[in-house]
């Protein structure tokens, strides 16, 4: 053996270049014949230029977008032909829709009609909705959901910690499902790590599945998280929002770090549609399959509710960045008001482009972040974005008493989306996010109290004090910035 390496070690000390440029050459090849959007092809470009090994190995972990691409694709059509089916027996009444809701909030209503014709949801008209306003209080209002429960329970989350409130939770799923109640739970693999330990130590009656289990041979999967935080119940009742289940969600929280977020809880015909969107994401786990039938899809309701919702939903296999361009037609449509609330700001051009526009054509736009992020460099790159914005005449606020996670947008007090969509190119592109779309007189005068709310805990910023910010922290913002494309 001693003998071969000592003839083959001159050999690969000289030529060990040749395999690793190979190597290089075909990673940044396969990465400019994706026609990926420029920006995002030029910021992978330079990580495997300026960071050889790390760049790879990195590009493996959240870059690839090939195979997995292929298997999104066949699901997001999946979901595209049972939405098709029920489009064929409801045409009629939501042709009548659309011109109603045409007629209640005018060009907003090409929002809706963009989801109908992309085949992402259609709108159903009577529904009720409730805003609720942080953990606590939506903590509550699901347990009692919960407790009500008589057939069936369907929750999706990104994160489910085994914590205080989710191990009570925990406990009340496994008392419904002990009592005949179907429990079926979806969770994040990545985001839940420790209600996943609790569920292989104390097997129950719940059929429970992790979505996309990240393992040594399956590390490329890493990147493609399910972002989503629903619950459905009875096919009557549905929760929505930025609130994920953990401790972190309600005050006071272990960290003593005040969390402000918002949770929508939706009864009436729209709940069969949010079901649509569990089922899709559910066959794509290992679980038992179900039938969409009546007994989970309520084709008629009892509720009297006036609300309007539809669902803007998105996956990496989406034809397109849905939730993103349903956001683009009703800023494009506003007529006053816009009032955006994310805890990450890292815009695709179309929307930082939409919102200057809206601005400058005389709208108010208002947009809310964080003073201090749960990530430094997420909220240097932010914080990059700002200074645009200030000079088209946006107000930017930045909320000071916590940490801001709502997910939430206000035109006109007219149109809402609530849900867990940030406004970063991970949201639209990369992960499976969801949120409703809402038309209600009574939720957009609540949305824009809530905002007011949230401003009088915020600083207003300025082109000033932009402009006063040491210079090394600008340097950063803007060195964080390149990161960007791949956060």
């Amino acid at each position: 053996m001693k003998e071969i390496i000592d003839v083959l070690w001159p050999i690969i000390r000289e030529w060990y270049w040749l395999p690793l440029s190979i190597l290089y050459l075909g990673v940044i090849a396969t990465i400019l014949i994706e026609n990926r959007n420029p920006t995002k092809t030029i910021a992978w470009v330079l990580v495997i230029v300026f960071l050889p090994i790390l760049g790879i190995i990195l590009y493996y972990l959240f870059g690839q977008k090939f195979k997995k691409e292929r298997r999104f694709k066949r699901i997001s059509e999946v979901q595209s032909a049972r939405i098709m089916t029920e489009l064929k027996q409801l045409e009629p009444r939501i042709k009548e829709y659309l011109k109603q809701i045409q007629e209640e909030i005018g060009d907003l209503s090409r929002v809706y009609s963009y989801l109908r014709n992309e085949q992402v949801c259609f709108p159903s008209l009577h529904n009720e909705v409730t805003l609720l306003h942080n953990g606590e209080e939506k903590f509550a209002h699901l347990l009692e959901s919960l407790r009500q429960a008589k057939y069936f329970i369907h929750l999706e989350y990104y994160i489910f910690e085994h914590d205080e409130i989710g191990g009570k939770i925990m406990a009340l799923l496994e008392e419904k499902a002990n009592a005949g109640v179907t429990v079926r739970l979806l969770v994040d693999a990545f985001g839940s790590p420790s209600i996943i330990r609790y569920q292989k130590k104390h097997p129950s009656k719940i059929q429970f599945q992790a979505f996309l289990p990240v393992t040594f041979t399956s590390l490329a999967n890493s990147n493609y998280r399910n972002h989503r935080k629903i619950c459905i119940i009875d096919g009557e009742s549905a929760y929505i929002g930025g609130i994920n289940i953990s401790d972190s969600y309600r005050n006071p929280n272990p960290y003593g770090i005040y969390w402000r977020d918002t949770s929508l809880h939706i009864k009436g015909e729209s709940v069969g549609l949010l079901q649509l969107h569990f089922w899709t994401l559910w066959n794509q786990t290992d679980g038992d399959s179900f039938l969409l039938d009546e007994y989970y899809v309520k084709r008629t309701s009892n509720v009297l509710g006036k609300a309007t919702v539809s669902f803007a939903a998105s996956d990496p296999g989406s034809a397109a960045p849905y939730t993103m361009e349903a956001l683009l037609i009703a800023i494009a449509a506003a007529q006053y008001k816009v009032q955006l609330c994310t805890p990450y700001y890292i815009p695709s051009p179309e929307l930082e482009t939409a919102l200057m526009v809206a601005a400058a054509s005389g709208v108010s736009v208002e947009l809310m972040v964080p003073y201090k992020g749960d990530s430094w460099i997420v909220q240097h790159a932010s914080f990059s974005f700002l200074k645009p914005l200030l000079l088209r005449g946006i107000k930017v606020y930045l909320y000071e008493k916590g940490f801001i996670h709502a997910k939430t947008v206000n035109i006109d007090d007219k149109l809402a989306f609530v849900g867990t969509v940030n406004l970063d190119t991970r949201s639209f592109y990369i992960n499976y996010e969801i949120a409703a779309i809402v038309s209600d007189e009574k939720l957009g005068k609540e949305m824009a109290q809530q905002f007011s709310d949230d401003r009088a805990n915020s600083k207003l910023l300025t082109s000033e004090i932009w402009a006063a910010r040491p210079r090394w922290k600008r340097g950063l913002d803007s060195i964080c910035r390149l990161l960007a494309p791949l956060l």
